[in-house]
Order: structure tokens, then sequence, then C-alpha cells
């Protein structure tokens, strides 16, 4: 019988894999780019942009050629970071297409590159990885995914699909923490968040210049390559090499469970117009812009869902080997989302005005006082986690009017965007998918992914660029006058409208109307439907500026 290396005798402490070329086999579906650029079409219409759908094509085409010479490229830095999402798409897949386009791509990177992920390539699940998951779980070996991704959601999504979410203790994608592999950081981060380190973990990959370099940089106590596509083909020479080359996932189980407990394991851790308005606006604008939360939507907390979640946080936090409660985590969030509002409060209200990352408020807001192995568990699940607890603290309900309002403009090709301050724009367009009015939205502006915050024009102006019409043509409507006017006035806004109902009460909105020029509002309305009162005299829209 052969002996498995010396690097695979030595039981790990942790299993790290890769996700394509090891957990998922992936293949191309012959009409994927060509069904990517026909959804792209469809979206880009909402938005009132007719695009060539060859041209859309070409475009897709050019841009991943560009990617997989980056990508190559990356493999030789030192410590290379991940590029986000909107990049991807303004420099690389939409760079040569029209302004008013890629800003409207831009707007919801994201979700279009989870969207384009199944239309491009089909996944299933590598021969010997269920085996493998068993024998970890078996053995009392702990589980992590560690990959280079441009959809960590999309990638997340099909784990849950198959049925292998439970198995591992921690995800870590490369687009959700901001480096790539080889970036040996990356290891180590999926190390330390299952309460060990890499030299006692096994890291599994698929290619040399990524996967082995990771691995070595890292100092991982054992590397192993499962073959995949690219693996005895690397772009260029890679001087490091795996301690075992396999087939498959399947032949890494024997030597797993036959592996023995080693010396030196780490252990876990445990309706009223302003009569002082500077400006008459004309009535029917060429384009919306609407604030989500007290605008669009009205929320009412939800605790038991919140305590939910809370619970599965704590159950995730075991699985990497930090024991904790529920009551301790709905603890840490409150904790956490009162230090958020401290840091906003600290931030000047002029000049550019960032908004807190989703790594940032779990690592250093929620977290900033746990083991530096439970820190790190919440910073790799930092997007995941966001997602879930935007989904659980409340619950939202669409207000009166505003199917009414979206449809008026619909009709009239008024084109709309939302621009929310947030820190899950993805929660944010499944209730606008919920609501059923996610069609008659054309651009997203959501602060966590422009990396910027109301009341800072550029908001506004990634808004109007994505709508391809000018500030002054165009209407706000917002709910909070020291937030939204502001914004507003400052981007150009002919229009600045404040709802009743929302997050300010009548008594401050009153007052904005009698206050400072920079925060009073055009007009106060009611209701959403309001604004078509204001409408009624002018049936059609402005001419756009610019276009």
């Amino acid at each position: 019988m052969v002996q498995p290396p010396l690097a695979l005798r030595r039981r790990p402490d942790a299993l790290l894999l890769d996700f394509g070329g090891v957990v998922f086999q992936t293949r191309k579906h012959p009409d994927g780019r060509a069904a990517a650029a026909r959804h792209l079409h469809g979206v880009l219409a909402r938005a009132g942009h007719d695009v060539d759908v060859e041209l859309l094509r070409g475009s897709l085409d050019a841009g991943f050629a560009a990617l997989k010479d980056w990508k190559n490229a990356a493999g030789r830095r030192r410590a290379p970071a991940e590029l986000d999402h909107r990049t991807i798409w303004v420099d690389f897949l939409a760079s040569d297409l029209d302004e008013r386009v890629r800003e409207v791509l831009a707007g919801d990177a994201a979700g279009l590159l989870a969207a384009l992920a199944p239309l491009i390539s089909e996944h299933e699940v590598r021969p010997g990885v269920r085996a493998l998951l068993a024998a970890a779980r078996d053995i009392g070996v702990r589980v992590g995914m560690v990959s280079n991704a441009h959809s960590g959601r999309f990638h997340r999504e099909l784990v849950r699909a198959a049925g292998l979410q439970d198995h591992f203790g921690v995800q870590v994608y490369s687009d959700e923490v901001g480096i790539r592999k080889p970036h040996p950081e990356m290891i180590r981060l999926a190390a330390r968040a299952l309460g060990t380190t890499p030299e006692h973990c096994w890291y599994v990959g698929d290619t040399q210049d990524r996967d082995v370099v990771a691995g070595r940089r890292a100092g991982a106590g054992a590397v192993v390559l499962t073959r995949h596509h690219h693996t005895d083909t690397p772009p260029y020479p890679v001087r490091e090499r795996a301690d075992a080359v396999l087939d498959t996932p399947e032949g890494l189980v024997a030597p797993l469970r036959a592996s023995r407990a080693g010396v030196g394991t780490s252990s876990a851790v445990s309706a009223s117009v302003s009569p002082a308005a500077e400006r008459d606006p004309r009535r029917l604008p060429g384009g919306l812009l609407l604030d989500q939360g007290g605008v669009i939507a009205s929320s009412t907390p939800t605790p038991d869902v919140l305590y939910a979640f809370a619970a599965s946080v704590a159950e995730r936090f075991a699985r990497s080997g930090y024991a904790t409660t529920a009551d301790a985590v709905v603890s840490l969030v409150r904790t956490g989302h009162e230090r958020y509002r401290a840091w906003k409060a600290g931030h000047p209200v002029t000049g550019p005005i960032p908004e807190i990352t989703q790594r940032e408020f779990w690592r250093d807001m929620v977290g900033r006082e746990l083991p530096d192995h439970a820190r790190a568990l919440l910073l790799a699940e930092s997007a995941q986690l966001t997602l879930e607890y935007a989904r659980s603290k409340s619950h939202a309900v669409m207000r009166p009017g505003v199917r009414e309002v979206l449809e008026f403009c619909a009709d009239r090709a008024v084109p709309v965007a939302i621009v929310s301050n947030t820190v899950c724009g993805r929660a944010a367009r499944e209730e606008l998918d919920r609501f059923g009015i996610a069609h008659l939205v054309g651009a997203h502006v959501y602060s966590d992914e422009l990396g910027r915050r109301k009341p800072d024009p550029a908001t506004v102006h990634a808004a109007v660029t994505a709508l391809g019409v000018a500030p002054a043509d165009c209407w706000f409507v917002g709910d909070k006058p020291w937030r939204d006017t502001a914004v507003a006035l400052a981007a150009g806004v002919a229009g600045a409208v404040i709802v009743r109902g929302g997050s300010a009460t009548d008594d401050e909105i009153d007052a904005a109307l009698a206050g400072p020029s920079d925060q009073r509002p055009t007009h106060v309305i009611d209701e959403m439907d309001d604004l078509l009162g204001l409408w009624a005299d002018d049936p059609l829209p402005l001419t756009p500026s610019g276009t």
C-alpha cells in the first residue's frame, strides 16, 4: 500500500477547500454569453436604454478576456486585492459602453454578477466531495471554504442548494473580504475563523499559480491539488509544488481518515409648499429620485425574527469553535448598531461622506470585544450576516401611493432611481421585488455599494448619471430634511420633496420649512400619490439635459 506524503499523515485541525475545481466542477454553457447579453438588454431597457444585444455580447467577451488577463497578472502579486463589483462593470465588462449604460450596470453590480453566473456556467458537486465532508465530520475536523469569486453570494447559494452548508464552519470569498489568492491572508482568515492556524490545516485547491502559492505563503500544513480545467497548465511557470496531486477529491478521503492526531494542535477559543422656496421647479420631472426607507416602505420591528437570526449566528459560532448564546448575539448586534450610529455622527456632513463597509460593521462594531478568531468569522461571513440581519430586524410594507406614482412615471417615460443609505443594498432590492415594483425602477444607488452616503452629493450624481438626466431636471423625494433635502439641494436637484410619515417627525419637518435654506424642502406631502396632484398641470416630461 502506497503511503501518503508525510504532510498528509498528521491529522489537521481544519480542512480548507477551494470552491471551483474542488467542491464544484464547472462547465460553460454554449450559449451562456449570449444569454447574459440578453439579460443585460432587459435590465437596461427598464432604465430607458435600448442597447443592441450584439454590442453587449461583444463588450462581455472583451471584458471577460481582460478579466482573465487581470486574474493571471494578480496571481504574480504578493498580496493582491480583489476587484470590487462596480469596478468589474465600469472597467471591464462595460468599459466601452455609454456612460449612462455603465452607471446602470454598476448600480446593480453585485446582483448582476450573481444573475449572470448561472447563465454562463453550470455547476455540480465533484465526485468524492460528500464522502470527504462526511469523513471530516466523523473525525472532528472542521471545514472551511476559501475561494476567489466575483459573486460569493452565488457561491453561497450553490452550497446551500447542494445541501452542503452545514458542513462548513466558514466560507471565505474574495469579493466579500476584499483580497484574493494567492494573498495568504485568505487562508489565514479561514484558519483563524475556525480557531486554528494555517500550520494545522490542509488546503486543497486546483491551480498552481493561485492555490499552491497561497498555501505555501500562508504556511499551510499540507497543500493538495485536485485536477480540473487548468491544474496542469498554469499561465506561467510556478516554482512551488503541491504535496499531492489527485484526480478528484475522492482521493483525499482515505488519507484524511488514516491521518493521526499530531502534537501542537491549537485549541479552539472557546402637501404644503415652502413659502420661502427660492426656485419654482418645473412640474413633471425628467427623472425621479426616491429614498427607499420611509418613502417607498415603512417598517415595523420583528424581535422574534431577529432573535431567530441571533440563534443562527450562535450556531455558526459554535461550528467554528466559539461558544455563545442567542441572547449574547442580540446584545452584540445592538451594541454594534449604537457604535455605527456614533461612527456616522463623527463624520462631517460636507465633503466626501463615507459609508461603513459590511466587514467593518461586523468585525469592528459588533465584534470589537470578541476573541480574534470570532472576529475573523464575523469578517469572513460579513456579507451573508448583513443580508440575514437586514431581513430579520424588521418587516417592511409598501407605502400607499407608491405603485401609482411609479406606474405614472413608467407610462410617461420618466425614469426612476433609488438613492438610499443602507448597509445592505441586496436586501433593499429584495424588498422592491417583494412589493412587485422592481421592474419600475431603472437604477439603484445604495450607500454600501457606492461607498458614499447621503448627504454626499456623489449619491445623487451617480443616480442622475445612470438615468441620463441632469439634476436640474429631477425631483428627489425623501423623508429626512437634514439628509434628503440637503443632498438634493447640494446636488442641484430642482424639486426637493419631503413625505410625512417616515423617520422625521411632523415638528422636524415643519421646522425645516422655516429653517436654513440648505435643508428647506420645496414641497411637503402627506402620501406619495400627492405627487400626482403636483404634476397634474403638466402631462409631458421635461426634456432631459445632456441627452
